[in-house]
């Protein structure tokens, strides 16, 4: 599982990005509310690398990275991360998690949005 935790009180809008094998994906949004969970996706992770892209609904902040990746204003899964406007999606920079080829993985998002993900510990609920 792929799992990302809000750490804040506010309601957050998780997009996430990811290699399969007919090429670049990405989809959202996950909406989670604040001190809670969600699994973005189930089962054993398939890749290495996964990208997120967050934004605070409620303040505005985000939880961005280096990585251009498309994101769209509704709900979406879109295959390509080249030319997102001339494709009518917006751009977002996305930040990179290597799992390390873990099979499960979570990230926290903090009121201070910082870089990092840990290994999911197997049977272990972290909510």
């Amino acid at each position: 599982d792929f799992r990302v935790c809000n750490a804040t009180q506010n309601l957050v809008g998780v997009g996430i990005g990811y290699r399969a094998k007919a090429g670049w994906i990405t989809e959202g949004w996950w909406h989670i509310e604040g001190s809670s969970c969600k699994t973005l996706i189930e089962g054993p992770l398939s890749s290495r690398f996964y990208y997120l892209y967050a934004e605070d609904a409620e303040r505005g902040g985000r939880w961005d990275g280096p990585i251009n990746m498309c994101v769209a204003e509704k709900e979406f899964k879109i295959a390509g991360v080249s030319d997102c406007v001339a494709r009518g999606f917006q751009r977002a920079g996305f930040q990179e998690y290597d799992t390390g080829e873990q099979a499960s993985w979570m990230v926290q998002l903090t009121d201070d949005p910082a870089t990092g993900g840990v290994p999911a510990a197997p049977g272990t609920n972290s909510q």
